[in-house]
């Protein structure tokens, strides 16, 4: 169940992350993920082997969950701090690339960048990068020559909105750059949590699985033998 959660969880920000990934240019901020996806994937194998071990009781066995329990608990420290790092380049990450991604917009005939542009406006209620005035800079705001904005920009309850910035009141007031940075920084916060949380149970398998050991290690030895169907 906890590598089928981890595995979700890194998912989950790949997938959300696709949408937003024209506003950085620094893959790395990705790495938390793909850990996390990668010992949700061995934690998986990892729980078998451990529960093999303890219906079995095996000394070796468990020695062996325990030793890779403490490697997968190490992996999600490291997973923690990578992801406290990035989250704290990310405002850095979209405020160099932004600017140059909202000049890049071509309505007309959208490329990728465009429709990223238009997604976060619709989903976060945004427009510009600071407001809406930001797109009076743009090179498709000079070419166009008809003082709008995208349709993206416009108020959702709204169905006669055409963009125009002489009706203020019918676009989105709050710029996207602030609410990009938020939504990232909450989505790394996600791999964050999800590799604490998960943390404490590697600590509670490894202190389980010493238990087990340790009860094992006290009980003398013995040896079950079968004599003329009576055990001895």
């Amino acid at each position: 169940a906890a590598a089928g959660i981890l595995c979700y969880v890194g998912a989950y920000v790949f997938i959300t992350y696709d949408d937003y990934d024209h506003f950085f240019e620094d893959v790395y901020t990705l790495i938390p993920a793909v850990i996390i996806i990668a010992v949700g994937t061995l934690l998986f194998i990892i729980g078998l082997i451990g529960c093999c071990a303890t219906i079995r009781e095996s000394r070796c066995g468990l020695a062996t969950f325990v030793i890779i329990l403490l490697l997968v608990f190490i992996t999600e420290v490291v997973v923690v701090v990578l992801g406290y790092i990035y989250r704290a380049k990310v405002e850095d990450e979209v405020d160099d690339s932004i600017q140059k991604v909202y000049n890049g917009y071509n309505g007309t005939n959208p490329d990728a960048a465009s429709r990223a542009i238009d997604y976060v406006q619709r989903q976060l209620r945004c427009c510009g990068i600071h407001n809406y005035s930001d797109w009076e800079k743009t090179v498709w705001f000079k070419q166009t020559k008809n003082n709008s904005v995208p349709l993206s920009c416009c108020k959702a309850a709204l169905s006669n909105c055409t963009g125009s910035l002489t009706r203020p009141m019918d676009l989105y007031s709050e710029g996207c750059e602030a609410l990009v940075v938020k939504k990232l920084q909450e989505i790394m916060m996600y791999v964050i949590w999800a590799a604490l949380a998960f943390a404490a149970i590697q600590l509670l398998g490894m202190l389980c699985a010493c238990i087990v050991l340790c009860r094992r290690s006290r009980d003398p030895a013995y040896e079950l033998l079968i004599t003329g169907g009576t055990y001895a």
